[in-house]
Formats: structure tokens, C-alpha cells, sequence
């Protein structure tokens, strides 16, 4: 090799591994997968496409609602909601607007309880019924998402009790969002 070709390849090799370290460095800024939204700083996944929509305007997922409290109406439901202190390695919630006629509000579903209104008792202050925000762990933003394979069978379970509970037709039935949708995992 020549001496001429050496610092050309030495260039070429600085300038890759100057760009795949941009790269790495750019996804690991975005790589967020959970959002803190008020009332009481409950996490939403940013992984989830249906819930958190990619902006036209930022290129990032984007919560489909700002806040997350009893009076929240979710646009699609089931919606993903996480106590990582509370849930450190446990399951997420699963929740749904509670139709008018049952006097509206937020309904979550929890493995052993069934569906609870929205927020549990130990959120809101007893003598004031006034919101106690979670206090998140540092890093919190970039845990990892919860894994379909333990998810799946709760949100079936969840849809169906919930289409029970609440007498649903078979279309509204057909617009909760099945565990493949709320992942982004296409029909197959």
C-alpha cells in the first residue's frame, strides 16, 4: 500500500466511525419509550403507535392525550398506563372510558381485581381527595416496553369483560385495539 493511500483510508475510517457514533448518539437521545403525563405522573408508552403517534411536525411519538386523570376521554381505547414504583417489574394497567351511561370517568383493569375507576385509592390524598403525583425513578423516560407475550392474554381478557360489562355491539366491540395494534405488529 502506499503512503499516499494510507491517510485516505485513515480518513475514510475516522469519518465512519464519526457517523455510527452520531447515529447511536442520536437514537439514544430519542429512544424515550415512556412519557409522565399529569395529574399524577402515571407513564404512557411512546412505543405504542396507536397511543402515541409519530408528529408531522417533531418526528417523535406523541401522547394522544396531554393528561391522564379520571376526566380524561381516551380517543381509542384500551390505553397503556404504568406505576413503574408501584409496578417495578410487574404488569402495566389497561384503561377505558367508561360509557355515559354508567356515569363516565376512566376505568383501569388490573389482573387480580378486574376494572377499578381510575385513580386508585392510593393516589389520591384521603382527607382532601386531592392527587398525589408519582414520584419517578431518574431514567424512568427510557424504561424498556412491556412485553407483548404477558400483555396479550390480560388485554383479550380486559376487552372481553369490558364489551360484557358495558353491553357492547359487536362494532364497538371491534374498535378496541387488539394487543398486535397497541405493539404496531401488522396483521398477519
Amino acid at each position: 500500500m502506499t503512503e499516499r493511500k494510507k491517510p485516505l483510508i485513515l480518513t475514510i475510517l475516522v469519518s465512519m466511525l464519526a457517523l455510527i457514533g452520531s447515529l447511536i448518539l442520536t437514537a439514544s437521545v430519542q429512544a424515550q419509550t415512556w412519557a409522565a403525563l399529569p395529574t399524577y405522573n402515571i407513564l404512557w408508552p411512546l412505543w405504542s403507535p396507536p397511543l402515541s403517534p409519530v408528529s408531522p411536525t417533531t418526528g417523535l411519538p406523541t401522547p394522544i392525550v396531554s393528561e391522564f386523570s379520571k376526566n380524561t376521554v381516551l380517543p381509542v381505547q384500551p390505553a397503556i398506563v404504568w406505576d413503574p414504583v408501584l409496578n417495578a417489574k410487574g404488569p402495566v394497567w389497561f384503561a377505558y372510558n367508561v360509557p355515559p351511561a354508567f356515569g363516565g370517568g376512566i376505568t383501569f383493569f388490573e389482573d387480580i381485581y378486574g376494572f377499578k375507576p381510575w385513580p386508585p385509592p392510593y393516589l389520591t390524598d384521603p382527607a382532601t381527595s386531592a392527587p398525589i403525583p408519582i414520584t419517578l425513578p431518574l431514567g424512568y423516560s427510557t424504561l424498556l416496553p412491556t412485553a407483548l407475550k404477558h400483555s396479550a392474554p390480560t388485554i383479550d381478557l380486559a376487552n372481553l369483560t369490558y364489551a360484557f360489562l358495558y353491553g357492547l355491539t359487536p362494532t364497538q366491540f371491534q374498535s378496541l385495539l387488539t394487543p398486535a395494534q397497541l405493539w404496531g405488529i401488522p396483521y398477519i
